[in-house]
């Protein structure tokens, strides 16, 4: 069984323009040399093509405290390279952004533990739904107004749904990435497949492995390295 890995996260009012500049590598990431494409989509037309210009937009005019973006990370499979990760990735963002603005990088580092390649797609969404009013940028993220929707911004996507219905929607959500992922496996003759579930939920007994960061596997020793992969092979071999 692969690994799945989906994360959900919201980002402020204020960060959106530099999360941007990391997940393309640009300004002072531009030396993280592990971009495999970067791409945007469903921009409004005052954005004039320009994703790092709509996040921009998104940054000034939200409201206070309000979630500029949502970011899905995705662990792809690295046995899926070139046409068919981005095949990938084409279906995956046609089922996360559907026509909601979007911007998109897909990064291939090389795995901190166990060598190799650690291929995962970043994708910013706005939670800004169209609803074929064209509105400039300083209104498109103001309070959306049911009685009279030219006069307000985009309705966004999660408004007026209970903490129960969100939730759902991630359970929901990861089903869906787990069996878009595993028709491509299949698809390009690939045996293993991913599960959405818990380990729990799975019937394994073991704890989910932690993710380390960068930084904190490079402090540890070499020999402490090769302790933890074996522990963690080992645990993977009884599941």
């Amino acid at each position: 069984m692969k690994i799945f890995h989906l994360q959900l996260k919201t980002g402020a009012k204020g960060k959106a323009v530099g999360h941007s500049d990391y997940i393309r590598r640009e300004g002072r990431y531009r030396s993280r040399e592990d971009v495999v494409d970067v791409g945007y989509g469903n921009l409004p037309s005052w954005a004039e093509g320009s994703a790092r210009a709509f996040w921009a937009a998104a940054d000034a005019h939200e409201r206070m405290n309000g979630a500029a973006y949502r970011e899905f990370i995705i662990a792809l499979p690295n046995e899926l390279v070139g046409r068919g990760a981005m095949d990938l990735v084409r279906d995956l963002i046609c089922y996360l952004a559907g026509a909601k603005p979007y911007q998109f990088a897909v990064h291939a580092p090389e795995a901190s533990l166990e060598g190799g390649i650690n291929l995962h797609l970043h994708l910013m969404i706005s939670d800004r739904m169209p609803d074929g009013i064209d509105r400039p940028a300083s209104q498109m993220f103001r309070r959306y107004n049911p009685d009279k929707p030219e006069a307000g911004g985009r309705r966004k996507d999660a408004c007026g749904r209970t903490n129960v219905q969100v939730s759902e929607s991630v359970i929901e959500s990861r089903y869906m990435v787990a069996k878009i992922i595993n028709e491509h496996l299949e698809r390009n003759g690939v045996a293993e497949r991913v599960d959405h579930r818990t380990l729990k939920e799975q019937g394994i007994g073991r704890r989910a492995e932690r993710h380390l960061g960068a930084f904190r596997v490079r402090e540890m020793a070499q020999s402490e390295r090769i302790a933890y992969v074996d522990a963690r092979r080992s645990m993977r071999s009884k599941d």
